[in-house]
């Protein structure tokens, strides 16, 4: 007698045609990558060492040639020495607050995620930008790592990840143009921001707009996700890498979870993404205080404006963290605003070091310790899965084997 053996594979389910077709699919893209060349490392630690020589060169010729041409560095340790505990405090506390908001819009974005792991995440990536060679997209690399790790579900954190960092570029392309509205409206010297502001609007609408037709429809989701890869395929070949492991179906099963979360939390995400932002320009607007920079030389909105100028700046893919670009760019705008040379530089370096060191501090400790650290919410791999993660068509397959059973 013949051992049963249930048709169809494990489980006596029956291969159905999309389980060809998405054999056959798998089985192309192994096939294309298996054909790609594979870049010589040569070439590309070549590329990297430029990249970085690059990096190097912009931050050295900051520090050394440029910001002396403003004012004495022996100027503005003098204006720094002579700090108030007071004023200590006020920034300790600004700092303080600037660190906590990092957390919360992954709150929202990831259903299940505390707040201390979700700090814990923040910081890692966050100070891996200011490190690594790849800036931002190793940040986004080292947060999917820890979370998938801590057994989130894959697509939620997909979700999350794309979520938090498109509302983070339209808060940082939407500042201009607000700084800019402003100071129009208050009679202020807009001028240096109406490049910015200009370039900023569109932008943001075309973040704007691409995402915003990605959620609109499934079709057009397919559409525009099918679009992209074959742009991103092109322009990996060009680079002998490739090809891309998603198509239009990933974006209409992104479509699905992201309508699913921001209908129950987009204002929250919202919320919580301008007040971290804005926790920032707080410890920019007390470091000018705190060194002397009065608001008869540069008011809050102009502080604001160019701070918002800075962010720009930064968020480019020149050296990591935008180091050396903002404090060039930030000091000039003060400068140009009315600011004192020496308290303009102080600000700019004390706001930079408030920013950046203890992001530093706290990220080499988590990322010392996330592996160590398992949070009781990721306890399953499930965890995460994203609001609306039931769809009617996954009730009905539960109860039909229930039925069956």
């Amino acid at each position: 007698m013949r051992p049963y053996r249930p048709r169809g594979g494990s489980g006596g389910r029956r291969p159905c045609a999309l389980d060809r077709r998405d054999a056959h699919a798998r089985g192309d893209l192994l096939t294309a990558q298996l054909e790609q060349p594979v870049p010589h490392p040569r070439g590309r630690w070549l590329k990297r060492g430029l990249a970085a020589g690059v990096g190097l060169a912009v931050i050295l010729g900051t520090y050394i040639f440029v910001l002396p041409q403003f004012a004495n560095y022996g100027d503005v340790w003098a204006a720094v020495k002579d700090l108030s505990w007071r004023w200590i405090a006020i920034l300790l506390a600004t700092v303080a607050l600037n660190i906590a908001t990092f957390a919360p819009p992954w709150m929202a974005a990831l259903p299940g995620l505390r707040f201390l792991p979700a700090l814990t995440v923040t910081q890692a990536s966050t100070a891996s930008t200011y490190l690594a060679p790849g800036g931002p997209a190793v940040g986004v690399g080292l947060s999917a790592a820890i979370l998938l790790d801590w057994g989130f579900n894959a697509g939620a954190v997909t979700l999350a990840v794309t979520l938090t960092g498109t509302w983070n570029q339209l808060a940082i392309l939407g500042f201009p143009i607000v700084a800019f509205a402003v100071l129009t409206l208050t009679g202020g010297n807009g001028a240096a921001l109406q490049t910015a502001a200009a370039l900023g609007l569109v932008a943001f609408l075309g973040v704007a707009g691409a995402f915003g037709a990605t959620i609109a429809s499934g079709p057009m989701a397919s559409r525009i996700g099918d679009f992209a890869a074959r742009v991103a395929n092109r322009l990996l070949r060009l680079v002998r890498r490739g090809p891309v492991a998603w198509d239009g179906r990933s974006f209409v099963r992104f479509r699905a979870r992201a309508i699913g979360l921001l209908r129950r939390r987009w204002h929250v995400l919202t919320l919580t993404t301008l007040a971290g932002q804005l926790s920032v320009f707080l410890v920019l607007l007390a470091s000018l205080r705190a060194l002397g920079v009065a608001p008869t030389e540069v008011s809050a909105i102009e502080a604001f404006a160019a701070w918002s100028l800075a962010r720009v700046i930064g968020s480019l893919p020149v050296t990591p963290g935008g180091i050396g670009l903002v404090e060039v760019g930030l000091t000039t705008v003060l400068v140009g605003f009315g600011g004192n040379r020496a308290g303009a530089v102080a600000s700019v370096l004390l706001y930079r070091f408030l920013t950046i060191a203890p992001t530093l501090l706290l990220g080499a400790a988590a990322a010392a310790s996330w592996r160590r650290y398992r949070p009781r919410t990721a306890n399953r791999r499930g965890a995460g899965a994203g609001v609306g993660a039931s769809t009617p068509r996954r009730k009905r397959a539960r109860a039909a084997g229930r039925k069956r059973r």
